[in-house]
């Protein structure tokens, strides 16, 4: 007699697996978010931007003491990488804030009511923030929301006239990846953080995504554009790889 014959049962793949957990830096304590990538074949260690947390890809089924062993070999660098970013938080009354690069002492003015004014007194930069001071992280950034929105847009339609380009919106985002976007349909969003960059930065940003509306690429016409829309375009990519992450970091929750 012939025996049954049956078909080969399908088991579901395991779910890829993410562990939270805290690692001790130094004087840091740094949240810690480990994930299995199916297609990872080595660990790969990312700080994100503002040095605020730290992302660990690994490959499916890698055991816990390799993990622990991987971040014992690189707490060195680790170290390294996260002394540019301050353990002190600015947004407090004497604390200072850049605003188009330029520093402001940041004044509690005691008022629960009035509005933000970034103002110079004796030719002092000050902003004066009233409100509650629990509340001054959010009158500032709401602040600085605003300043970014009047810059950006203003700088973006005067390029996009330049290249006869319509632009259909413009927003401001807290995005952590990227400084900009631009979408097929001419949306154009930004970071509203790079207000806090000298004007040459946020003139090269508002550039960067207006380019996209005619090259949709980062190929060489794209740069092309760009550089003819901001000359000094090198040095502003400059600036942003070395200072922008530290925008990042200013906590204003």
């Amino acid at each position: 007699m012939f025996a049954l014959l049956k078909k080969p049962v399908r088991r579901s793949p395991k779910p890829l697996q993410t562990v939270k957990r805290t690692l001790a830096v130094g004087d840091r304590a740094m949240p810690l978010t480990i994930k299995e990538n199916s297609r990872a074949t080595r660990i790969t260690l990312r700080i994100e931007p503002g040095g605020r947390a730290l992302n660990l890809t690994i490959p499916v089924g890698l055991k816990h003491f390799e993990v622990d062993d991987f971040l014992s070999r690189h707490e060195g660098w680790l170290k390294t990488k996260l002394a540019k970013f301050s353990l002190d938080n600015p947004i407090r009354p004497g604390g200072t804030i850049s605003i188009r690069g330029v520093e402001h002492r940041i004044e509690h003015t005691g008022s629960l009511r009035g509005i933000t004014q970034a103002l110079v007194i004796d030719g002092e930069h000050v902003l004066k923030v009233s409100g509650l001071e629990e509340h001054m992280g959010r009158r500032i950034s709401t602040f600085l929301k605003k300043e970014a929105r009047h810059d950006l847009e203003a700088l973006a339609r005067r390029h996009a006239a330049s290249i006869r380009k319509p632009i259909a919106s413009v927003s401001m985002k807290d995005t952590r990846s990227r400084w900009g976007s631009c979408s097929w349909d001419g949306n154009l969003s930004f970071s509203w953080r790079i207000v806090m960059a000298p004007p040459l930065i946020i003139d090269y940003l508002a550039a960067h995504e207006v380019a996209h509306l005619k090259e949709m690429n980062h190929g060489p016409k794209f740069w092309a554009l760009c550089g003819a829309l901001c000359p000094r375009m090198d040095e502003a990519r400059r600036w942003l790889k070395l200072h922008g992450s530290q925008l990042h970091a200013i906590d204003f929750s």
